[in-house]
This record gives C-alpha cells, structure tokens and sequence, in this order.
C-alpha cells in the first residue's frame, strides 16, 4: 500500500511530506487514508478498537465501522476515506456505509485515485507482478498528472 504525501486546502498545498499510510494491528493489517486528516486518525483509532474487539479480522471489523461510521452523530459528519488490506483482503470504507472490496485486488482513494486505479490496472495488464513495484509506479504517474498528488511517496508491504 502507498501514499503520497501532499495535503491540500483548496488549491493549497500545506504539507508535501505526509504519511497517509501506516501499518496496525502488530503489522498484519495497512491502512491509508484520504480526506479530512484529523478525521481520517480518528477512524483509524476507532477502526483499531475494531480490529481488537474482532481479533484481527478485517472483514468483520471493516463491516463494524462501517455501520458505526455511517449511524453515529458524530462519526457520520467525519469526511474521509479508508483504504485497508490485510494478506488475503483489501477494503476501502466510506461515511455512508460502503464497505468496497475491489475488482482484481486494487484499491485506490482520494484526488488521485482515478489515475492510480487506471495506472495500476495497466500495469499489471502489462506484466508487472510485484505489488511494491506497480504501487511505486503507479503513484509516480498520478504525480505527474493529478495537481493535488505528489511524488513524496510512501509505501509499506505485507510481510
């Protein structure tokens, strides 16, 4: 899973070196965000309370915040975006209930998303086979075409 690490307001660039992706749960599971950064750490705590409560298991803990994210009064007003993956399950999970498990094992959030998606996906219809390698590549790309990405990149593997 990778990042980039530019944070917008606006048409503002205020950070450039961000960690958007982070490993929880002794390692086993990544998590990346796109959004709202405060509201995004906040989901990442609730969702490691997930994770904890359900030992580890990333669907039924991806489906719990899911329904707590989108029925809470609080919660539900947080705006961001959850991209998770474990070794044999990726998520991305939204405000409004979505708990998305995406066609061929790629994930992608935020401004950018649609050109990582895109870029990945060709990639890998290519030939490259390294996850680590088709994420590096693919966030390069959307760094170079989409204005609110960056080519700060962070990326973490599953070990």
């Amino acid at each position: 899973m990778g990042g980039d690490g530019q944070v917008t307001v606006g048409q503002t660039v205020m950070k450039t070196n961000a960690r958007k992706v982070r490993r929880i749960h002794h390692g086993a599971v990544l998590a990346g965000f796109a959004g709202a950064t405060a509201d995004a750490f906040t989901l990442f705590e609730k969702f490691e309370e997930k994770l904890d409560e359900f030992s580890g298991n990333l669907m039924r803990a991806s489906v719990e915040l899911a329904k707590e994210w989108r029925t809470d009064k609080y919660l539900r007003e947080l705006d961001a975006l959850l991209a998770l993956m474990d070794r044999k399950n990726s998520y991305i999970l939204s405000g409004t209930g979505d708990v998305i498990d995406p066609e061929g094992g790629v994930i992608s959030i935020g401004s950018g998303s649609g050109y990582a998606l895109a870029a990945a996906r060709a990639l890998i219809l290519a030939g490259r086979k390294e996850p680590h390698d088709v994420v590096d590549s693919a966030l390069k790309i959307t760094a170079d075409i989409c204005i609110y990405s960056n080519n700060q990149i962070t990326i973490l593997d599953l070990e």
